[in-house]
């Protein structure tokens, strides 16, 4: 198998469209996204990284930021155009570029977006370059198996569901979670993921 060779670790990849931007992470991000920690705590509740504080925050930054520099990761900041804000997270790991595969997590927004519709934008922009220009041939998610909502917002950006990791990470409570994967491939984005997601967003 081919090594994909256009994906660039030091290049500062935006994705836009009428509703979001999604931006390179930065360090000095932690300005923008500290309010969150004090505001709305349980957004970490199935989190596998406790953030309670501003340390944590940074930490949290400075882990993302590291994963890049190490080409295993390349992490997003995201602005809501409606909210004029910049309301959370998200990334590509496990980026394993000899096996044309990521994963897509890390994600997290404030709850004054959810159910707007702003996570379909964000995944759309992101599959669309995962497949489209880098042309992964795998996009794999995973959540706690707990974790009903996220579950059901992967289920309806077309993702299938493949199985249980049982007892798979621990947690900052120092409990271990299920894990679901689940994942999109590149032919059925291509087959009709891709106009079924763009049919969302209208």
């Amino acid at each position: 198998m081919a090594v994909l060779q256009n994906f660039d670790f030091t290049q500062e990849y935006t994705l836009e469209n009428e509703r979001v931007l999604l931006r390179p992470l930065l360090l000095s991000d932690h300005s923008l996204l500290e309010k969150y920690v004090i505001e709305e705590p349980d957004l970490w509740q199935y989190s596998l990284v406790a953030i309670n504080d501003s340390a944590d925050l940074e930490n949290y930054l400075q882990e993302a930021l590291k994963a890049r520099n190490q080409k295993t990761a390349y992490p997003f900041i995201v602005f809501d155009k409606l909210l004029q804000q910049y309301v959370g997270c998200t990334r590509f790991y496990d980026i394993q570029l000899p096996f044309n595969s990521t994963q897509l997590g890390y994600t997290w927004y404030s709850k004054k977006v959810w159910g707007t519709g702003l996570n379909q934008h964000c995944k759309f922009l992101l599959l669309q370059f995962a497949f489209d220009q880098i042309s992964f041939e795998r996009v794999e998610f995973r959540a706690d198996n707990n974790n009903k909502r996220s579950i059901a917002a992967m289920q309806k950006i077309g993702c299938t569901i493949e199985g249980v990791l049982r007892n798979h990470l621990p947690m900052p409570n120092g409990t271990r979670r299920d894990s679901i994967v689940l994942s999109i491939l590149k032919p059925e984005w291509i087959a009709k993921l891709k106009q079924n997601l763009a049919a969302q967003l209208k």
